[in-house]
């Protein structure tokens, strides 16, 4: 089963921008989509934005205009840059990967968006 791990959250200060990154164990074009979620405490884990194996991407209301995701598949590595940071972004995101034989999490990675 593939393994992502996340990597790139912090604290940034509101308007600023991070850029996410998820490692995947496998070859991209393996999986059939990546994505990235997230939590904010008390609130349910939603979709930030997603990329599947043809190139297709779609992104949550929220986030449009403001975040991309794109990925480099000579390093098996999905990217979410994150601009013009909010306050309301503030969460733990995590890196999904589906495939034909399932779905894998990864640990996630908090950011924090703060003055």
């Amino acid at each position: 089963q593939v393994q992502v791990v996340e990597s790139g959250g912090g604290l940034v200060q509101p308007g600023g921008s991070l850029r996410l990154s998820c490692a995947a164990s496998a070859r991209l074009f393996s999986i059939n989509a990546m994505g990235w979620y997230r939590q904010a405490p008390g609130k349910q884990r939603e979709l930030v934005a997603r990329i599947t194996s043809n190139g297709s991407t779609n992104y949550g209301d929220s986030v449009k205009g403001r975040f991309t995701i794109s990925r480099d598949n000579a390093k098996n590595t999905v990217y979410l840059q994150m601009n013009s940071l909010k306050a309301e972004d503030t969460a733990v995101y995590y890196c999904y990967a589906h495939t034909a034989g399932g779905g894998s999490w990864g640990q996630g990675t908090q950011v924090t968006v703060s003055s």
